[in-house]
Parts: C-alpha cells; sequence; structure tokens
C-alpha cells in the first residue's frame, strides 16, 4: 500500500471547533482517527468531518501502483462551526461518489454543465 521511505500525506494532527469537507476528485485518501474511525475514499467521494469537542486524526495518501504514478487531487474547504457547536462530539459522515447527485444542463448552444450537490439540494 504504501513504497519507499516516505508516506505522502498528514499524519496524525489535532481538529476543533470546525468542519471539513474533503472532496476527492481522482487518488485516494485513508483516514484514521484517535476515536477508532478508519477508511479509504477517493475518485468522488466526499467526507464530512464534523470535529466539534476536538480529535486528532490522520490523511494519507496510498501509492497504490509502484510503477505508474499515483494520481491525487482534492480540495478540502473549512467550515467555522458557531460558538453553540464548538464542543458537539466529533464525528464524520462518508457521500460515496455513485450517491452524491449531479445535476445537468445543457444550454442552447450545446454548452454542458455539471452541478455535484454535496450539501443541500
Amino acid at each position: 500500500m504504501y513504497h519507499g521511505a516516505t508516506i505522502p500525506g498528514f499524519p496524525a494532527h489535532p481538529h476543533r471547533g470546525f468542519e471539513t469537507v474533503t472532496v476527492v476528485l481522482k487518488g485516494f485518501v485513508d483516514h484514521s482517527d484517535s476515536h477508532g474511525a478508519a477508511g479509504r475514499y477517493g475518485d468522488g467521494d466526499v467526507q464530512w468531518m464534523t470535529a466539534g469537542a476536538g480529535l486528532q486524526h490522520a490523511e494519507m495518501f496510498p501509492l497504490l501502483d509502484k510503477i505508474k504514478p499515483n494520481p491525487l487531487e482534492l480540495f478540502q474547504i473549512w467550515l467555522n462551526l458557531p460558538k453553540t457547536r464548538k464542543f458537539s462530539r466529533p464525528h464524520y459522515k462518508m457521500l460515496w461518489a455513485e450517491d452524491i447527485p449531479v445535476h445537468s444542463n445543457r444550454d442552447k448552444n450545446g454548452k454542458l454543465t455539471e452541478v455535484t450537490v454535496i450539501a443541500g439540494k
């Protein structure tokens, strides 16, 4: 799973008082945290993690192929929790790519627009 002396990613580090929304467009992330949760997600999956009162977690990027490149394309949004939720119980929710709604629209010139909805309707 991990090859070589260096493992790419972010080893265990603390979070408290906010949420992270991690959208993995290409590649994979191995997540583990101080509350015993662990798993792999990627290729369109989204992890919505509420740090709340605090936890340690790690986000590592597995090198699944020893010969070919192991591409990774992701972005992460940080949301500050309101004062009343700063000490809420930490948890996370997975949104799997196949369950995330994508709305498509083609305009009168034939241009396609796709919107992926990860929050709201």
